[in-house]
């Protein structure tokens, strides 16, 4: 126990000192090997500034005299992850891609946009929390560079290496016209000028986006592939590719893509292509649970996790739920007539593990992703998600592990900086307590990440407003998970009706009640029609559907205390 609160207290000092005392040591740390695959015991690792200048046996590294000294003890040390495959001009929330389901009647898209703008810093620093020190924009507008640049200044930031807008063969509507994120260009000299035209910029790579229209062919739009592809390898620079269908996957390999940015999904691989990733050195990013997002989405059948609850931004995520108080006249679909269409698991999920697995076993570099920002799919979170469904692919942990840290700094070209726990690279490591070769679920309880060679904690790049506590409860509410909906409040919470009348207390009434309320009442549904915030007082117009053809009408007050809900009080 002693260790344990110096330990604390150590990490918690660093984390206070970080940015004057820029040279520290981990002592006696098991530091988890991407490159061999093992846990190699009783190591140090120097950090100076931003970098690792020394790693090895604790008893053959010498450590500077002025260097603070960390002991580690009985913690493993793992490289920060990367999610090689995100999108900052979308939120999550139902109302991001107008392009695919227009939803602006109800609510505009140009305030989703505005919402991320105004919350950058949080998705930013809720992906840190998730031990994730790098995310790669694989297309969106040319404001990309500047949030790019925004990360290179702020510690509480993941690095991003971005590209701007997709070299696109298909013009998606209703997206941002002043700053598109897709472009499309007519043929191969238009695609090279758009390249040309993000150069000045210095683009991490660039992006096509290769879609095929019914009854258009693949070789139609091809040169206008190739054309993008010849030009950003004559300027140094790879290019990922967009292209899910098994013949136009094949044909941007063979026409020199670096990355396949998404899985194929129509047809298993066979001999030809997989030989064609390995030979031509290909990486493969499964992002194998986006569609799925989409169909839990559009047919309301969600399986978040207390993890995602807590990691996910609250708002995005209860957003999805709109659906079920939407007028249906407003709606271009019936949500529950949805689950004969989207299926979930479809074939297509099934495809895409089993070519996940294809991959990995002939050698192809396969890099961990997620298409965050899409509808349903979380930023942050939802790398962990993307870790279960690779695993359930047939991939091992360390292999999961390789895909989101080595592999993704080698596939973009990075793996002199990034990637691994080595001497030279930059100091981008999680503190665990458990070694994640053995169980993944140790990255979902990191408490400490060092980024750049700067300490913080999970808790200090958590936003905990009482807001934010409100709006996860009600998450939970209408998701009838009993166990997230009482994590919100305290153990020993007061109910109320207003103004003073006790009507329950404590956790366990609330686990009674309302668990068999989430059991006997499935269409159950709370819409906040009106929330007024005051301090740590929350009152929410509620309306709650389900009991009846008219949806009950109340006001609740919610009084947040030490980041919990202790008091309601309930209006009728």
């Amino acid at each position: 126990m002693r260790i344990y609160f110096l330990l604390h207290f150590t990490i918690s000092t660093l984390f206070v000192n970080a940015q004057t005392n820029s040279s520290f040591a981990l002592t006696h740390a098991t530091i988890v090997n991407v490159i061999t695959g093992k846990a190699d015991a009783d190591q140090t690792i120097i950090v100076d500034s931003n970098r690792i200048t020394a790693v090895g046996p604790f008893k053959k590294i010498k450590i500077p005299p002025t260097t603070i000294i960390i002991d580690v003890t009985g913690k493993f040390i793992a490289p920060g992850l990367v999610d090689g495959h995100i999108h900052f001009f979308q939120s999550g929330g139902l109302y991001t891609r107008p392009d695919g389901y227009n939803l602006s009647a109800i609510s505009p898209y140009e305030k989703d946009q505005q919402w991320i703008k105004e919350n950058r810093a949080d998705i930013m620093n809720r992906y840190l929390a998730c031990g994730i020190t790098t995310v790669i924009d694989v297309g969106g507008p040319m404001s990309n560079y500047t949030v790019r640049s925004e990360a290179e200044k702020n510690s509480k930031y993941p690095n991003a290496w971005v590209t701007g807008p997709l070299i696109s063969t298909y013009q998606p509507p209703n997206l941002d016209k002043k700053d598109p994120p897709i472009i499309k260009v007519n043929n191969a000299e238009e695609a090279r000028e758009l390249v040309k035209k993000q150069l000045p910029l210095k683009p991490d790579f660039i992006k096509i986006w290769y879609i095929v229209l019914p009854g258009q062919k693949a070789t139609t739009t091809l040169p206008i592939v190739k054309a993008a592809i010849d030009e950003s390898h004559a300027n140094g620079l790879k290019v990922a590719v967009h292209a899910t269908e098994f013949e136009t996957a094949k044909l941007a390999v063979e026409n020199g893509t670096d990355i396949l940015v998404h899985s194929v999904d129509d047809k298993v691989l066979n001999d030809t292509l997989l030989d064609l990733l390995k030979s031509h050195k290909t990486v493969y990013i499964p992002t194998l649970l986006v569609a799925q997002n989409y169909s839990r989405t559009f047919t309301q059948e969600f399986a978040y996790s207390a993890y995602d609850q807590k990691y996910a931004n609250p708002f995005m995520l209860g957003s999805l739920m709109d659906i079920q108080h939407i007028e249906k006249t407003k709606l271009p679909f019936d949500y529950k007539k949805m689950k004969k269409n989207f299926p979930v698991p479809s074939k297509d999920d099934s495809t895409m593990l089993i070519n996940l697995k294809l991959a990995q076993d002939k050698g192809v570099l396969v890099v961990s992703g997620t298409d965050a920002g899409n509808i349903g799919t979380h930023h942050a979170s939802s790398l962990y998600d993307e870790f279960l469904a690779m695993r359930k692919a047939g991939l091992s942990n360390l292999a999961i592990l390789q895909s989101a840290t080595i592999n993704a700094a080698k596939g973009f070209g990075k793996e002199t900086s990034y990637g691994s726990i080595e001497k030279g690279k930059v100091a981008d490591m999680l503190l665990l307590d458990k070694n994640p070769l053995e169980d993944l679920s140790a990255l979902t309880n990191i408490k400490t990440i060092y980024h750049r060679g700067v300490a913080m904690s999970t808790d200090s790049l958590l936003p905990n407003s009482p807001e934010l506590i409100v709006q996860q409860q009600l998450n939970a509410y209408n998701l009838h998970d009993i166990e997230g909906f009482l994590a919100t409040y305290s153990d020993d919470v007061e109910l109320f009706e207003f103004p003073n009348k006790s009507i329950g207390k404590g956790k366990e009434q609330m686990r009674k009640e309302y668990g068999e309320m989430f059991k006997q009442v499935p269409s159950l549904h709370c819409q906040v029609t009106e929330r007024i915030v005051q301090g740590n007082t929350i009152i929410d117009h509620e309306s709650v559907t389900g009991f009846g053809n008219k949806p009950l009408k109340a006001i609740a007050i919610y009084v947040v205390e030490k980041g919990k809900i202790a008091k309601v009080y309930f209006i009728q």
